[in-house]
């Protein structure tokens, strides 16, 4: 049996820029649990979370020249990837269509009102959106938890898209500055 190694996050970045696959696997074991976790707050199929997840980390294998850690952690960086990929997989045609097509009720996605509240939050952000004015939680929970765009948030709220804006990137401080 081998030995696992451990890597500290500069030397993990160093041998995935070298293309090892010994690192890769670690990355894998050691960060697929909590990717996993931002794709089921999302997704409620079992199956889909389970390809997105092979996707999001094809996508982090196959781009990742593009990391740069002046701009951000390695985990923040993959969380991103991950959730991005994830609403690109939800809005996409393809899942629309078999969304539509499938007449399984149990199927279905249960984003009756956009909000996603009986999601599942890997990250622990929903236990900090108490602190927020009721405002710019809404319109957090909307687009981290529900998957909304801010025009879409715009739209069904009927705020101006300047407004959703400002109050999310508020929103977002105020957060940074709670969770750390």
């Amino acid at each position: 049996m081998a030995v696992t190694e451990k890597y500290t996050e500069e030397e993990l970045v160093l041998q995935l820029q070298n293309r090892s696959q010994q690192a890769f696997s670690y990355l894998y074991d050691n960060y697929a649990g909590a990717l996993n976790g931002v794709i089921v707050r999302l997704v409620d199929d079992a199956a889909l979370a389970e390809d997105v997840l092979q996707e999001a980390f094809l996508k982090i294998w196959n781009n990742f020249s593009s990391y740069d850690a002046s701009k951000g952690r390695l985990f923040t960086w993959m969380v991103n990837i991950t959730r991005n990929l994830t609403i690109d997989t939800l809005r996409s045609k393809g899942y629309k269509k078999q969304q539509k097509i499938s007449a399984d009720e149990n199927s279905v996605s249960n984003y009756t009102d956009g909000t996603g509240k009986d999601k599942f939050d890997a990250l622990g952000i929903k236990n900090q959106l108490v602190n927020l004015k009721p405002e710019q939680r809404s319109i957090i929970d909307m687009a981290y938890f529900g998957g909304f765009t801010q025009e879409e948030i715009s739209k069904q709220t009927g705020v101006p898209l300047g407004t959703v804006k400002t109050r999310m990137r508020t929103a977002i401080l105020e957060l940074r500055k709670l969770i750390t």
